[in-house]
């Protein structure tokens, strides 16, 4: 049975496979692939006890070290979120780190034993830090801080928390709490971070014009005020980092468009970002309101990457001579995709098809597969695919090999999983105990039980 990928004939991946040196911390990525972060839900929890919440699991380690398995496998590994505060954060289940928080102990440890699964094979890790801002359930916390008081609507009938305008005060503690997280994943062995200023989180929300109203000068009068906030984190950062440390950050198409940031300033964004010493920035797209995360035109189809548009104008308003390496991430399919970015860009992050296929960028660069395995249309639709991911993530962090959608009885199987765990998950309500991912009930094999499929 020939197994479906994306393909775009005959290229050589050779491109994807050199090494790429970062300009500021000197660290050197053995390729061009970036394993792009997604959330994974699977770290501990308490409603109750907030000092018990967000250590890394067993489950947890596992996937990374899974993710981190090959010589040719992720050049880049990023993590999902990591919140930094005990009640403001993205979700239940995501990894914490806190000033609280001691350079000892088994939230310790088990930081040191992820960032040492993940490197074992020479991919560099690199942590996530976020601050959710506005876009947290008001069931998690009914108020919170956000650029002004604009509150999110209501999607899908869950509701958000108030949020008000942050103070100086406010500011100033959230600049620290960064700083510090990123000082506790240097010291647990980790080779940078990434601040998450896309998908509409904290510091996006200060570079938007829809959620920054604000007159001081983090308001909305300049690129430079809007940007003051994400300035201020960075060189928070710096300061408590070693110079080896790899500051890198992700961005956003989405705000640069209608009512958020223009195209002249995204490209101010980007030379400060420069300026302030960044390795790298991932490109990518979305907000709660509008993911994004989708193919809406033939066009876009056939370029595959959902912002490649964006990252080209980046790089080319950055000029010949920019430092900063760029990251694409958002719908990049196919080897000749693939590579036809690197004209652009530096490297291609991938998110979904890494929960797919933990070994993609190994079968990928040792020429074993042409591209990401190409699911039924049904399984492409994004709430589907990105629930889909979940459950791949949760397979592999329980050491079985995550399921396919190419295969209509697994798609079928998985929809109604799907079914059963959002009535779980509505049973729950404001309880938050249904925290973990879908669950796969279907047949199971054991990690390496078989090799990765190949068209």
């Amino acid at each position: 049975m020939a197994i479906p990928r994306y393909s775009s004939g005959d290229v050589s991946p050779a491109p994807l496979a050199r090494d790429l040196e970062f300009p500021v911390s000197g660290r050197i990525a053995k390729n061009r692939f970036l394993k792009s972060p997604m959330a994974e839900f699977l770290a501990t929890w308490s409603p109750r006890h907030v000092y018990e919440r967000g250590i890394p699991t067993d489950e947890i380690i596992e996937l990374y070290r899974r993710w981190g398995e090959g010589k040719n496998n992720w050049g880049v590994i990023v993590t999902g979120n990591i919140d930094t505060n005990w009640a403001i954060l993205n979700a239940p289940g995501d990894t914490i780190i806190t000033p609280d928080c001691l350079f000892e102990g088994e939230r310790f440890e088990k930081f040191t034993k992820l960032a040492a699964a993940a490197k074992a094979d020479g991919s560099l890790i690199v942590g996530q830090i976020t601050h959710p801002g506005r876009q947290i359930l008001a069931s998690v916390s009914p108020t919170t801080v956000s650029a002004s008081d604009v509150q999110l609507e209501p999607k899908d009938g869950q509701t958000y928390a108030k949020p008000h305008a942050a103070t100086r005060a406010e500011m100033k503690k959230i600049v620290d709490e960064f700083a510090y997280a990123a000082e506790y994943l240097e010291k647990v062995g980790f080779d940078g971070i990434e601040l998450h200023a896309a998908h509409g989180y904290l510091i996006a929300q200060f570079l938007s014009r829809t959620t920054n109203k604000r007159t001081d000068e983090y308001g909305v009068q300049t690129t430079e005020n809007r940007m003051r906030f994400f300035s201020d984190v960075v060189r928070g950062i710096k300061a408590r980092v070693s110079p080896k440390f790899i500051v890198s950050a992700k961005l956003n198409s989405v705000e640069f468009q209608e009512g958020g940031v223009t195209p002249d300033e995204a490209r101010e964004v980007c030379e400060t970002l420069e300026k302030l010493g960044l390795d790298f920035v991932e490109l990518s797209g979305g907000t709660y309101e509008d993911l994004g995360l989708k193919f809406e035109r033939e066009s876009t189809q056939i370029r595959e990457g959902f912002f490649l548009k964006f990252a080209q104008a980046i790089s080319q308003a950055l000029g010949p001579d920019r430092k900063m390496k760029l990251y694409l991430t958002g719908g990049m399919r196919s080897v000749g995709s693939m590579v036809s970015a690197l004209d652009s860009v530096d490297g291609i992050g991938l998110a979904r098809p890494a929960a797919a296929e933990p070994r993609l960028a190994s079968d990928i660069v040792e020429g074993r597969a042409s591209g990401a395995l190409k699911p039924l249309t049904a399984g492409e639709e994004f709430p589907v695919s990105l629930m889909a991911a979940g459950a791949q993530i949760w397979q592999i962090a329980r050491g079985k090999e995550p399921f396919q959608l190419w295969d209509e009885k697994v798609l079928a199987h998985l929809e109604q999983d799907i079914k059963t765990w959002l009535g779980e998950k509505a049973e729950d309500g404001d309880k938050l105990e249904h925290t973990k991912p879908p669950m796969y009930t279907g047949p199971q094999n054991e990690y390496g039980s078989s090799e990765a499929v190949v068209a």
